[in-house]
């Protein structure tokens, strides 16, 4: 016998995580079930194991390709199973190839689709999620639809960030290779001249001429330096106390900040509308939702939100008091509580914070692009003048010499 680590939802939908002893994973994980229970996830105490362990996450597009493809199947009238394996031979992408076949493998053994996503890894926890709202409502199909949509507006959104990132990314990018060229290349072949010439250097020209000599020299070993300690810091963004301080610095930031944390609840808002659309209760909708929230502290503040939930607190006021959200969609979301109509008025809420972050983010590509070039200039200005002041300087000696 062996122990495993397994994570499910009871009825109520509350999620937690126990450890018990079985000959096999799947042993344990039909026995829960059999018990009323979803199950997310079995693994081995201590390891990862299981078919989704270590597995690298699936890509939102090819992914979107596939649901596409599998609602059209399905609502052709083919079965499950006859779907998944037709698209699995379709499938150029080997891992996510075999991942098809397993879950195939699964339905055909009896398991329910929401499972056999699950044991694969890598999918989002929205999408097995949502299967098990649409398996338990007799809706899967339409829960599907709900899905696509959500899909294809995240990837549109995203799309569209992506490309307002690129322009100023590469103008950074030319900016810090010219400045790099100037002055590991340029500046010490002035370096090598005024050596020759020998004379009296301006302070400017001098310490412009050390430094340039000296980024030549130790260029290297500051660019092994810099790769190391790069590799450091992605090693700690990666744990959970490095994830919450990188994600604290990504908040304070002055205007991107503001732009980062309304795309997080743009984000909330869409997953959490979907989820609720699909029948699933608040409660194990508000934890998948922040689950699938890329910023530490939003996360943690819906996480800490979901014990007022369950004392009897309405959402709003829960959010309220997590001092993260902004006071319009809290607003908002109590008057979609109050009227009944909160999965529209999420939706709402991400439309309203989507417009924003895109128009904000307009405006801040707008003042960072004029910053760069002036950055540019001007190191490129003083540089020129460090560099050619003292050849003006000896012309003027030469011209009162005669």
């Amino acid at each position: 016998m062996a122990e495993f680590v397994i994570k499910l939802a009871d009825e109520r939908g509350k999620v937690q995580e126990q450890t018990h002893s079985a000959a096999s994973a799947d042993e344990l994980r039909h026995r829960f079930i059999q018990s009323g229970y979803h199950v997310f996830s079995v693994k081995p105490k201590g390891g990862i194991g299981g078919i989704g362990g270590g597995k690298k996450k699936t890509k939102l597009e090819p992914f979107l390709i596939f649901n596409q493809q599998f609602l059209t199947l399905v609502k052709a009238g083919l079965p499950i199973h006859g779907s998944l394996e037709m698209l699995a031979k379709n499938q150029k992408n080997l891992h996510f190839a075999e991942q098809l076949v397993n879950v195939t493998d699964r339905v055909k053994a009896g398991e329910s689709l929401s499972v056999a996503f699950e044991a694969q890894g890598g999918f989002p926890m929205m999408y097995t999620t949502t299967l098990l709202a649409g398996e338990r409502s007799g809706n899967l199909q339409e829960v599907l639809e709900r899905f696509v949509s959500f899909q294809k507006i995240s990837l549109t959104f995203r799309k569209k960030l992506i490309t307002s990132l690129i322009y100023p990314c590469v103008l950074v990018f030319f900016v810090t290779g010219l400045l790099a060229f100037l002055i590991t290349y340029v500046v010490p072949s002035f370096a090598t001249l005024y050596d020759q010439m020998g004379g009296t250097l301006p302070w400017i020209t001098t310490s412009l001429l050390n430094f340039g000599v000296g980024a030549q020299r130790n260029g290297p070993y500051v660019l092994a330096a810099v790769a190391l300690v790069g590799y450091g810091l992605n090693r700690y963004a990666k744990t959970a106390k490095g994830r919450d301080r990188v994600d604290g610095i990504r908040i304070g930031m002055p205007i991107l900040g503001t732009i980062w944390t309304k795309y997080q609840v743009a984000l909330f808002g869409r997953t959490l509308s979907t989820l609720l659309m699909g029948g699933l209760p608040l409660v194990p909708s508000l934890e998948t939702a922040a689950k699938s929230i890329s910023s530490a502290r939003i996360a943690q503040a819906v996480f800490s939100s979901i014990t007022l939930v369950r004392e009897g607190k309405s959402l709003a006021s829960a959010l309220v008091t997590t001092k993260v959200f902004p006071g319009v969609a809290t607003e908002m979301i109590a008057v979609g509580e109050q009227t009944g109509a909160l999965p529209q008025m999420l939706n709402s809420v991400s439309e309203f914070f989507e417009e924003d972050v895109d128009a904000s983010l307009t405006r801040a590509m707008a003042l960072i692009e004029p910053i760069l070039l002036l950055v540019m200039g001007v190191a490129v200005v003083v540089i020129l003048i460090a560099l050619y002041l003292p050849i003006f300087s000896l012309g003027q000696v030469q011209q009162l010499q005669r």
